[in-house]
Order: structure tokens, then sequence, then C-alpha cells
């Protein structure tokens, strides 16, 4: 299996880590120490010498509760960076869900989509099919970010977000997008309950799709630090650094092809046991 991207296939024999580079000032987990270019340059040279396969680059929070940015804004902060990793010969993502900001990514040279509307804003999915080998992640989301965490989803999660993927993966292929194109995400922590949350990873198979690969973003999400509390207190993103590598090999042993982390080298070296011990099963 591979995924087709603009400038790679990339191999999915094997698990690929997706590593994260905010270029906000608001994330959830480390909002505004990368705001700066050299710095978001340097993080991001970072994270591909510990191992990451992809970078996956945001310039919108999109942690619940968090406010919209303007496509202007978005591509102020978006562009300077990806001028320069489009150089870098690594695959590129861009978590977006702005048309605009997705065909002016694209003509730049960027391999993925990621948008965790799943393609459903104005003009987001002819952008994606005017480019006939980009790759895309189609998410699953409860609503949207402003609301998504106050009134979460009710009613079979799974069956419900394995529906919702399949409609999107038929709209996408019914406008000639091939599927080696498409990625598919459950949108953990996007209008879920931690008990919903859960459930999506323990029963992955469940809602997987055949012949699609899945990726998994749980890293240091809310649901783990609800997992971690001890007398009432919530351990920080920062600190939910053991969980998040766990929940990683834990969705890669259920079957998911790609994790999108913050921590890049402890997933590497959590999934390199992983598959050594496969290894000589």
């Amino acid at each position: 299996m591979f995924w087709q991207t603009t400038r790679f296939q990339i191999d999915l024999s094997q698990p690929r880590v997706m590593g994260i580079v905010n270029l906000t000032p608001d994330s959830f987990s480390d909002g505004g120490r990368h705001g700066d270019l050299s710095k978001a340059l340097a993080h991001a040279q970072q994270l591909l010498a510990e191992g990451a396969d992809i970078l996956d680059v945001g310039a919108e929070s999109t942690r619940p509760g968090a406010q919209p940015v303007s496509e202007a804004e978005e591509l102020a902060r978006l562009l300077p960076f990806l001028r320069e990793a489009v150089r870098w010969n690594v695959p590129i993502s861009i978590d977006t869900y702005k048309a605009a900001v997705m065909r002016q990514v694209l003509d730049l040279g960027v391999d993925i989509v990621n948008d965790i509307w799943a393609l459903r804003q104005p003009g987001a999915e002819a952008a994606v099919v005017a480019h006939p080998s980009c790759g895309v992640c189609l998410m699953h989301m409860h609503r949207e970010p402003q609301s998504m965490q106050t009134a979460p989803m009710t009613g079979d999660v799974l069956q419900e977000v394995k529906a919702f993927l399949e409609s999107r993966v038929q709209a996408m292929t019914g406008q000639g997008v091939s599927s080696e194109r498409i990625v598919l995400d459950p949108g953990v922590g996007f209008g879920k309950t931690v008990a919903q949350n859960l459930s999506l990873l323990a029963r992955q198979a469940e809602w997987q799709l055949q012949g699609f690969p899945v990726l998994a973003g749980w890293s240091r999400k809310s649901t783990l630090g609800a997992v971690l509390v001890q007398e009432g207190v919530v351990p920080a993103p920062g600190d939910r650094v053991h969980a998040s590598v766990a929940a990683a090999l834990l969705a890669v042993d259920r079957g998911a092809h790609v994790v999108r982390v913050h921590d890049v080298q402890p997933t590497v070296d959590a999934l390199k046991v992983w598959q050594a011990l496969r290894e000589h099963a």
C-alpha cells in the first residue's frame, strides 16, 4: 500500500511518522514556540533528524474553541516557511480547510492537504481535484472547532464516523480523485467524548474502510489528559508524551498507517521495537 502525493509515493508497508510543525500563536500544545520563521525551520529540521517521514504544517489552531484566522494571515504565516521547506525533498502536508490556501500551497509544490473539514468547505474539493496527484487526508469532525466540545456526539460513534468517511470517499472518488491519494482520520477529540475517543482506538477495525490507510492523531490530546488525571489535576499537554507514544503504538498495532505526533523521537523508537517484534514473531 502507498499514499500518492504531489511529489512522492509514500510506502505504507511500514508505519510512517508525521511530525507536527505549528506556526500558530495559540496551538493547544506548543502555541507560539515556533512562530518565528527561523525557529519554525529549525524545529522542522529537528523533527526530520529525529526520524519524521512527513512534516504536517499548520498556521491556524483547530483546538476546541479556537477562533478562525483570515486567509491572508494564514498564508502570511505559511508561505515563508514553505518556500524553504519544499526544497528539502521530504513530503510536506498542510493542515488547512481554506480552498484559496490549498491552491496556493499546492502550486508551491506541497504534497498533501490535511483537512479537518474533509474538503466540505466551499471550493476545497475543486482545489484538490485540480491537482491530479496531491494526497489528501479526510477527517471526521462533529460540528466545528468553536462548539465541537460543548455539544459532542451522541449515539453510535463508530458507525457514524464510518458512514461519514465512506460518504467523503465516495464524493472525492466520484470526482476522479484516485483512492491511492486518500488517507482517513477518525478525528480524535473533534466533537467526541473521552469514552468515544477511546472506543475509536479500542475498536478501530470496526470503522476502518478496506483499502484506505488510516492516520491516527492522538498526540497530547485531552483524552490522554483525562486518562492521566491524578487528584483532580490534569497533566499539561507537554506532560502527556508517554501516553501519546502509547496511543500511537496502539493505533499502529490496530492497523493505522500514519501517526501524527509532536514527539517524533520517542514515537520512532517505540515503533522500532514494535517492528522488531513483528519480524521475530
